[in-house]
């Protein structure tokens, strides 16, 4: 295989994989958008007085960090909807599995922040008169966001990884692209080089983003 053949394939092949490239960036940023929703309310419900809500955050947590992800997009994918007598589509299913395997990890993130975060940030406010709902919003957790940037960008990229294994039930994500393409022509090697810099690509540009974010958020 010299150079100029494997451009050739290249171009070839890249009108499908941009396909498969976009679905992916879709996945990757709803699914992240409902995951940060999740992971701030499972974390919420974790840290509050309330029993009852910090066991329901405690099964849910034990549930998905307990299990692989595979078998959770199984399960939501083909079980669920199975049990229920229910359709829904590859890319809706992959959406939901994302969205609570990362809002699991995000949950925990975003609670060692809140734990970082001086206990006499907290004191001060509500010797100010803020209520504690308040305080958290208006004095903790922004200083929270700050401590977990780095760990959240990790996760972020972790679930741009993590799209790739639900091409197992069907989502016409960018690894199940290249392999319709390879079953096609059996290039694997050309095939499997281009979808692995295509994920590096993506990844370098929300790594280069994550980190501009930082640096502001420093100032």
């Amino acid at each position: 295989m010299n150079g100029s053949n494997f451009f050739e394939y290249t171009i070839q092949i890249l009108p499908q994989l941009l396909e498969g490239m976009s679905f992916t960036i879709q996945m990757t940023v709803v699914s992240l958008v409902l995951a940060l929703i999740v992971g701030i309310v499972s974390c919420m419900f974790t840290i509050s007085k309330i029993k009852v809500l910090n066991w329901i955050a405690a099964i849910y947590l034990s549930v998905i960090r307990g299990t692989p992800l595979m078998v959770q997009a199984f399960f939501i994918y083909f079980g669920i909807t199975s049990a229920l007598d229910i359709r829904i589509s590859a890319f809706t299913a992959s959406i939901i599995v994302l969205c609570l395997n990362a809002g699991a990890y995000l949950s925990e993130i975003f609670r060692s922040g809140i734990m970082a975060v001086n206990k006499g940030q907290m004191e001060a406010a509500r010797s100010l008169g803020l209520p504690h709902g308040v305080a958290m919003r208006k004095v903790v957790l922004p200083q929270a966001i700050r401590i977990v940037i780095p760990s959240v960008v990790n996760q972020f990229i972790i679930t741009l990884k993590d799209t790739s294994i639900l091409s197992v039930i069907g989502c016409a994500e960018l690894m199940r692209q290249g392999s319709q393409i390879v079953a096609r022509n059996f290039r694997s090697f050309e095939t499997y080089a281009v979808i692995a810099i295509m994920y590096y690509i993506m990844i370098t540009i929300l790594t280069k983003v994550a980190k501009i974010i930082e640096r502001r958020l420093a100032k």
